[in-house]
């Protein structure tokens, strides 16, 4: 290891050991990374500062520059209590300060709640754990300024994070997002106010969650479907997180009557200690409640993470195998139901709009375009999503959106992923089918034999470290320069790099992409349908491709031979990428 970048993090943890700023726990987790013969851990928690990114923070908890600490996050406060009060001068501004089930959730809540109210800005703490989507709809609910929200959502249980709102309930974007990070950067540990002002800390908890399970059911499309259904036999489980009270209490106000929980999962507890991730895109996270759903019949098995912002859907197929709805087939079948159940309804509006990601599916795109509904194309993370929303207020309806991690929304009252009213609405499109014979599986089929058969694959690369991150660096640059011209012998008609905002077609000629914003992402489309996106996490050490894979599926039954050659095609597509 580089002896120079070792220096560099012993002096910066020789520095937070003799400040008087630091408590002695700290200073001990510091000092036994010091003494340590093995540097790799003194150097992952000192070489860079965690950056406080357009989304907040996240990252491993410890002690350290490059940790999630009470430290870090107090210097993270400060600075977006600065801007805050840069931004609205004026007094009796508040924000919404809430927190779901990692360990030290809490302490952080608290903490940031403490340094907002000494400076001298209104908080409205929740009293306990919440999900995600609930912290967005109070930000507005309560004409807040900003809110924060202290969760890393999916990710292993040694990280916690800090999401950043601001006064629409969507996570921060321009201008608002740069001007935080400026303010977040000049802040010293020596001006952090930690001693709050608990004259200006307000707890908030059930009224709040009323209005939001009042809020999640302006998502419902049928209510007699929900009616003819309502015995519908549901599984669902928290994963140790925020859903476990209000996703029922949701789903018992749309008139669902048989909901049965996973009982080992609905414990609150910040160690996941029933599953390896709590990130329902994992398989193995849904065991426990496909293990459930089997003993009681259930018709589907759902879940939310952590914080209750993603869902997962387990349904049967015609064999009785339980079978995991994956991210982009889930956003479609909310699309598909959308625009069908509007339309034979006579609510689907000519102004009406859907939005989906970038490195979503392009089935929901010709599903909008067959049914003359307008699609919009954006960023991945749904602040993008809500920014199409706040653009369009009182002018067109948002009727819905999604990404292929597992997230939608399919109302207007939120403005980030919404797990309880998505798990109430994936069940009303369960009753949908069910009312007629069919399952969630067979309304796939519907949807390919339509729509044509589309294979989606996410493929992680993890390069831990500053090693990773440089590797990551490295590897994006050389997919940036030198452009694929096939991919998996079928031709590269169409480059887009979303960092310089251009394009390219198959002779190379070259123009630009219009979007709101650059981000390092590049994605080809091929001859054959197929298109590759490449990105690095914003939030964990890794590369993803997103590979979309086109085929002719003729009947149903067609379906298991679309997939088997869809998973040859995506290891010669790996190839010709060399991942």
């Amino acid at each position: 290891m580089d002896t120079q970048l070792i220096k560099e993090c012993e002096e910066k943890a020789l520095s937070w050991l003799n400040s008087p700023y630091y408590d002695d726990e700290t200073k001990a987790e510091i000092k036994a990374m010091l003494d340590n013969e093995d540097k790799n851990p003194l150097v992952d928690a000192f070489y860079q500062s965690l950056e406080f990114g357009t989304g907040g923070l996240r990252g491993i908890m410890g002690a350290g520059t490059n940790r999630m600490n009470k430290y870090i996050v107090g210097m993270a406060t400060q600075g977006f209590a600065n801007y805050i009060n840069k931004a609205f001068p004026e007094g009796g501004k508040s924000v919404v300060v809430g927190h779901d089930c990692r360990n030290n959730g809490r302490m952080f809540a608290e903490s940031v709640a403490d340094i907002f109210s000494a400076n001298g800005i209104k908080v409205y703490l929740f009293e306990s754990l919440r999900p995600t989507p609930e912290i967005s709809f109070a930000i507005r609910q309560l004409g807040s300024v900003a809110g924060v929200n202290v969760t890393a959502s999916h990710n292993p249980r040694e990280y916690n994070g800090y999401k950043a709102y601001w006064s629409d309930g969507a996570q921060v974007l321009a201008p608002h997002d740069t001007g935080i990070i400026d303010e977040v950067n000049k802040v010293k540990i020596e001006d952090v106010k930690f001693e709050g002002n608990k004259d200006l800390i307000n707890i908030i908890g059930g009224e709040m969650d009323y209005d939001y399970m009042m809020a999640v059911k302006e998502a419902m499309i049928d209510p007699d479907v929900i009616q003819r259904q309502k015995n519908l036999n549901i599984v669902y489980s928290p994963m140790h997180g925020t859903g476990r009270v209000i996703v029922p209490l949701c789903l018992r106000s749309w008139g669902f009557q048989n909901i049965n929980v996973v009982p080992e999962q609905m414990v609150i507890d910040g160690n996941f200690p029933t599953v390896v991730s709590p990130n329902p895109e994992n398989a193995e996270a849904m065991t426990l409640g496909m293990k459930l759903g089997t003993k009681l019949n259930a018709d589907l098995v759902i879940a939310s993470d952590p914080d209750a912002d993603r869902l997962a859907i387990v349904c049967r197929d015609p064999k009785g195998e339980w079978i995991i709805i994956n991210g982009n087939q889930t956003a479609m079948m909310f699309c598909y139901y959308i625009i069908k159940n509007k339309l034979a309804l006579g609510t689907l509006k000519p102004s009406d709009f859907l939005v989906k990601t970038i490195v979503s599916t392009e089935v929901i795109a010709k599903m909008a375009e067959k049914n003359h509904v307008e699609l919009r194309d954006c960023y991945t993370g749904f602040k993008w999503i809500a920014r199409e929303i706040a653009l369009s207020e009182g002018k067109q309806k948002y009727i819905g959106g999604g990404e292929e991690s597992f997230g939608f929304l399919p109302y207007d009252k939120v403005r980030d992923k919404d797990a309880p009213a998505s798990i109430c609405l994936i069940c009303e499109i369960a009753a949908w089918a069910k009312d007629q014979g069919k399952t969630l599986y067979d309304l796939l089929m519907d949807i390919y034999l339509e729509y044509g058969f589309s294979f989606e694959h996410t493929i992680n690369v993890v390069k831990p470290g500053k090693t990773g991150a440089d590797e990551i660096k490295a590897m994006m640059e050389n997919f940036r320069t030198n452009r694929p011209e096939e991919i998996a012998g079928s031709k590269v008609i169409l480059t887009r790099d979303f960092k310089t905002l251009r394009k390219y077609d198959a002779m190379g000629n070259e123009s630009p992409l219009v979007m709101p914003a650059t981000s390092n992402v590049l994605q080809y489309f091929c001859e054959d349908g197929t298109k590759v996106s490449v990105r690095p996490s914003g939030t964990e050490p890794k590369i993803k491709f997103y590979l979309e894979l086109k085929d002719t599926m003729g009947c149903a039954n067609c379906y298991q031979g679309c997939v088997e050659r869809a998973k040859a095609k995506v290891e010669e597509v790996k190839k010709s990428l060399g991942i």
